[in-house]
């Protein structure tokens, strides 16, 4: 792969290692995993998570725009905002994805899972899923809250509905399971559609993406 030999500063994780001994060991392992054009998010959806997604993305586009690029998801969520920023950029990119729930995929990693093509969304044997509502935890006054809240309904339908037009299911039902916490398993994500297939090995994935 041409375009990797500058992004040993570029990290998936929250911190970048204090020690150069372990940033240098930490970029080598970016590097070695752009070489098979596969991005792991496995912490908090935010705003570095974002960053250095988005420079990955660009690096990899640039390198082929026909070979598919692999995302492996194991996050608790996190912001709204970056989750929907990271779908439109996955779904802006032209080579195509693939993504694949190894353990949790929950809130705003749910909408990055969905931005994998159709038909190449994929989980592992035991992974979970977790659709629900956005929440805050904002204080202040009451005018302030208001808005707040109109901003969080407005989030809460924009999920939803990105839910309904990747998975198929009607918006009411999406709106109505999620209303509260709606846990689902591998085979459960199947059935509800979010999930393409379940494989439980690389030769699979290899068959699959032919």
């Amino acid at each position: 792969m041409k375009n990797t030999e500058n992004i040993g500063n570029f990290f998936l994780d929250d911190e970048t290692p204090e020690k150069n001994g372990e940033q240098d060991k930490s970029g080598f392992m970016v590097k070695e995993l752009l070489q098979t054009r596969t991005l792991i998010i496995s912490q908090g959806i935010d705003a570095q998570l974002v960053k250095n997604l988005y420079s990955m993305l660009i690096l990899l586009e640039k390198d082929d725009i026909e070979k598919p690029i692999i995302v492996i998801i194991n996050s608790q969520g996190g912001s709204a905002d970056s989750g929907f920023g990271i779908y439109d950029m996955l779904k802006f990119i032209k080579p195509p994805i693939v993504t694949i729930t190894a353990g949790l995929c929950a809130s705003a990693a749910i909408i990055i899972y969905l931005a994998g093509d159709k038909g190449k969304r994929f989980a592992l044997p035991n992974a979970r899923f977790l659709l629900h509502q956005p929440s805050t935890s904002a204080v202040g006054p009451a005018s302030d809250l208001e808005i707040t809240a109109n901003q969080i309904l407005k989030i809460r339908d924009q999920f939803n509905s990105i839910i309904a037009n990747e998975t198929g299911n009607d918006v009411k039902k999406i709106t109505k399971d999620a209303n509260r916490d709606f846990w689902l398993t591998a085979k459960e994500a199947v059935d509800y559609k979010l999930v393409s297939k379940i494989i439980e090995s690389r030769n699979e994935l290899e068959k699959l993406m032919k």
